[in-house]
């Protein structure tokens, strides 16, 4: 035991020393916050139930314990992720030789793991049918593995606006957000006012881009220094009392994330109550900002949060699979496991669950162990590694030709 808590010590001790002194540690921090979140509302907030022929098919707690909604408040936490790399996304740009170097690095360090994952199922699928697996558990598996892959597209087509939203900020402030919100709240008004039944059904597409480029660009208003705590106030402030508003007197749902068999959702695509939500935890974020700072300098502490940043397209990537490697077996094996593949109806689903999430982290951390080799630079310039490349990129699109098939 005391040589455990030495080499967690020791672990500790040289990620410290290897950190820059002028490393923006409060950033890191909430970056990894936002980043755990994601697995963490999958795995929670995610079921499923079989059918009589064995498959998988999705389910949420959600369903039946409406009020539990308050809990993917915490949950989705995407609006300060984007703040974050907005935030990041500055400090990188002034930095960079030119727009377009900078730019493509950026894209290829996050199409990298994109296609290793798309890859990789690509092969799984033809094996697992050969092994036995539904064909309703494959198309089960590829939605929940595609799903979170939506934000990495969307992110990059933000990432991709950074020198706009730089002119924006320098020119507008905090203000340059305010026609983003506008944008989301008018296809709002069309799609769920008075005149819903006339609009066509893709209206809803257009809120995209603005919902989530509004934390983006506050991120980068505050990367460019212009959001004070008075403004971070106002943000905290404004956006907690839009968000009561909204739910209390505009029927918005409560949950910020998808319920199974609900024609209505707040993320896909974003609401104005999902711009409501990023804008408190922007200001929340703003103002705890020195208090984090302070509470990383603990080497301890700081270690975790540094892992995790280096992990960040790894978790994002392969979390699902990872609860997959898991209910996948199950299924097969036996018709109900409790908090896996089992109706979640009841308290007693939702406490097995919990008990689950510790073989789903240990499970992700086995996959990443060697799904990371997709993060860092592949090799360039041989026919080989070209050939490598050409292949993973068919074996993608076969993939996303299929999900969305």
């Amino acid at each position: 035991m005391t040589t455990s808590k030495g080499e967690v010590t020791a672990f500790a001790e040289r990620i410290e020393a290897r950190t820059p002194v002028d490393r923006d540690r409060a950033l890191d921090g909430l970056r990894a916050l936002a980043l755990l979140a994601v697995p963490t509302g999958h795995w929670l907030l995610g079921g499923f139930t079989a059918d009589g022929a064995g498959a998988l098919h999705n389910a949420s707690p959600l369903s039946t314990f409406g009020s539990f909604a308050p809990v993917s408040w915490v949950l989705q936490m995407l609006g300060v992720f984007f703040l974050v790399g907005g935030y990041a996304s500055v400090l990188s740009y002034r930095r960079a030789a030119s727009t377009g170097g900078w730019l493509r690095q950026r894209l290829v360090r996050l199409g990298r793991p994109v296609l290793g994952v798309c890859a990789v199922w690509a092969v799984l699928l033809p094996v697992l049918s050969v092994l036995g697996v539904p064909g309703t558990t494959l198309r089960t598996a590829s939605t929940l593995v595609i799903q979170p892959l939506w934000f990495v597209g969307v992110y990059a087509v933000v990432t991709a606006l950074t020198p706009y939203c730089v002119r924006a900020a320098r020119r507008l402030g905090v203000w340059a957000v305010a026609p983003l919100v506008v944008s989301v709240a008018v296809v709002d008004f069309l799609r769920y006012g008075p005149y819903a039944g006339a609009m066509p059904g893709w209206l809803s597409v257009l809120n995209i881009l603005p919902g989530w480029l509004f934390a983006y660009q506050l991120g980068v208003v505050w990367g460019e220094g212009r959001v004070d705590r008075r403004a971070a106030w106002t943000l905290l402030g404004g956006g907690a009392l839009l968000f009561a508003v909204l739910l209390a007197g505009f029927g918005y749902p409560a949950s910020m994330v998808g319920v199974p068999g609900e024609l209505r959702t707040n993320s896909h695509p974003p609401s104005l109550l999902v711009l409501a939500l990023a804008a408190t935890q922007s200001g929340a974020a703003v103002l705890l900002r020195d208090r984090i700072g302070r509470l990383l300098r603990r080497p301890r502490v700081w270690a975790p949060v540094v892992v995790v940043n280096l992990s960040a397209m790894t978790i994002l990537c392969w979390h699902q699979t990872a609860m997959l490697a898991a209910a996948v077996p199950a299924s097969l094996v036996s018709g109900t496991v409790p908090g896996l593949v089992a109706a979640p109806d009841s308290v007693g689903w939702i406490l097995a669950r919990l008990c689950w999430l510790p073989l789903f982290a240990a499970l992700l951390v086995l996959v990443g162990r060697y799904a990371r080799g997709f993060d860092g630079p592949w090799r360039t310039g041989t026919t080989t590694a070209r050939a490598r490349r050409a292949v993973a990129g068919l074996l993608a699109a076969g993939f996303a030709v299929y999900v969305l098939g």
